[in-house]
C-alpha cells in the first residue's frame, strides 16, 4: 500500500457515512502526521455550554482581555486536556509548529497570555484531540471516511463553526449537499 503524503497543516473533512457518530461532519486540523501516527484538533463543533471565561475560571486564571468565546470539541481522546491552535505570531515554551501554518500549544502559558491581551492574534481553544496509531489514518484515507484539503486560516479563524465543513468543501469546488453516504455499484 502506498503511503499518502504527510498531512500536517491540512484539514480533514469527514465524508457522509463515515460510520462513527463522533466524526459526523467533522473538520479536523491535522497537527502531526508521520510514520508513527497522527494527531488532529477538531474545529467543527463546540462543547455545549462551555465558554473560555468559564474554562479560565476553572483554571484559576482571571479572564481579563480574553473574549468569552465557545470552546471547541477537539476530539474524543483526552477530553480533559486543552489545546490552543493559533497563528504563528506567538510561541511558548512547548508550542509545536504545524506545517509552517499554525502553532499548537497545550500549556497554560498561552491561556495566561490570551487573558493578558498578549497572546496570538488568531486562535481557538479546544478540549481533547483526535488521534490515529501508526498507519491508521493512512489506511482510512485510502478506503473511506476522510477527505484532505489544504489548511486554511480563514476557515479556522474567520468561518462560523457550523459552516466550516460545507465551506471547506466549497473552497475546493465541492458542493457538500451532493455527497452521498454510500457508494454506488457499476
Amino acid at each position: 500500500m502506498e503511503t499518502p503524503p504527510f498531512l500536517s497543516g491540512q484539514l480533514l473533512l469527514a465524508l457522509p457515512g463515515i460510520g462513527d457518530p463522533r466524526f459526523e461532519r467533522a473538520v479536523i486540523a491535522v497537527c502531526a502526521h508521520d510514520e508513527e501516527g497522527a494527531l488532529g484538533i477538531g474545529v467543527g463543533r463546540v462543547v455545549p455550554g462551555l465558554t473560555l471565561h468559564e474554562l479560565l475560571r476553572q483554571l484559576d486564571i482571571e479572564p481579563g482581555a480574553a473574549p468569552d468565546v465557545p470552546v471547541h470539541l477537539g476530539g474524543p481522546v483526552e477530553p480533559q486536556r486543552g489545546f490552543v491552535l493559533h497563528g504563528q505570531d506567538w510561541s511558548g515554551e512547548e508550542t509545536v509548529h504545524v506545517g509552517k501554518r499554525w502553532g499548537l500549544t497545550g500549556t497554560l502559558d498561552v491561556l495566561r497570555a490570551l487573558a493578558a491581551g498578549k497572546g496570538p492574534s488568531r486562535w481557538l481553544v479546544a478540549l481533547g484531540y483526535a488521534g490515529w496509531g501508526e498507519g491508521q489514518l493512512d489506511e482510512e484515507l485510502t478506503r473511506h471516511g476522510w477527505f484532505a484539503t489544504p489548511g486554511s486560516d480563514d476557515v479556522l479563524f474567520d468561518t462560523l463553526v457550523d459552516e466550516r465543513w460545507s465551506s471547506t468543501f466549497a473552497g475546493v469546488g465541492i458542493d457538500a449537499r451532493l455527497l452521498a453516504p454510500t457508494t454506488g455499484h457499476a
